[in-house]
């Protein structure tokens, strides 16, 4: 997000959380948009989640303090040791880009106590995202014990397919969906309405 008025209006919604990019080299990039105190000070229900890439502790940190973040989404090499050092203060997320044949217990295993949710995405080149799909059949082998977002492509047409892989004993884990550029008029403007109406799709309305 970058518009504070849309956060506002997805709040609304009834939507949970609303994620912030810190990572420069993306077009969304939330600092360019909005300053640290407008979030802070703004009353919202929803969750403030901070998307960080390779970014170090203490400026981690700053960040969450400045902008009044509730969670923070790790989504570059970050080792275990770094998402312990931020989850004694806030609830982390670790992100994983998965490829068709990743074995995902081993890559995720290390992580396993250091981090309080994992986020599966797309394998791509860089660290944003790719808006494209991965294969959500790997995951349903999987044995880890950690509560868990899917990313990556989820879009309008998408709710069937999602109802289809909440059956799947791994989506017990399914702690949430994440969905971004299939929703969006424009890099960080969200298309309101489509939003709107898949939340609803979701719940049954």
């Amino acid at each position: 997000m970058t518009q504070l008025e849309q956060v506002k209006k997805l709040d609304d919604m009834g939507l949970d959380f609303a994620g912030f990019i810190f990572y420069p080299k993306s077009p969304r990039y939330v600092a360019k948009y909005m300053k640290g105190d407008q979030l802070k000070k703004a009353k919202l229900r929803l969750g403030k989640v901070g998307v960080f890439v390779n970014t170090p502790y203490e400026e981690v940190m700053r960040i969450v303090d400045e902008y009044g973040l509730d969670m923070v989404q790790l989504h570059g090499d970050e080792t275990p040791r770094l998402c312990e050092q931020l989850a004694n203060y806030i609830s982390v997320i670790k992100v994983f880009r998965l490829g068709d044949d990743d074995p995902i217990d081993w890559i995720t295993r290390p992580y396993q106590e250091s981090c309080d949710m994992f986020l599966f995405d797309t394998l791509g080149v860089g660290y944003g995202g790719t808006g494209k799909k991965f294969n959500w059949d790997v995951l349903k082998n999987a044995s880890m014990d950690k509560l868990f977002f899917l990313s990556g492509g989820i879009e309008p047409g998408d709710v069937e397919k999602l109802n289809e892989f909440s059956s799947e004993p791994v989506a017990n884990k399914l702690f949430s969906i994440d969905i971004n550029s299939r929703f969006e008029l424009s890099n960080g403007i969200k298309d309101l309405e489509k939003i709107e109406l898949f939340v609803n799709e979701m719940k049954g309305e």
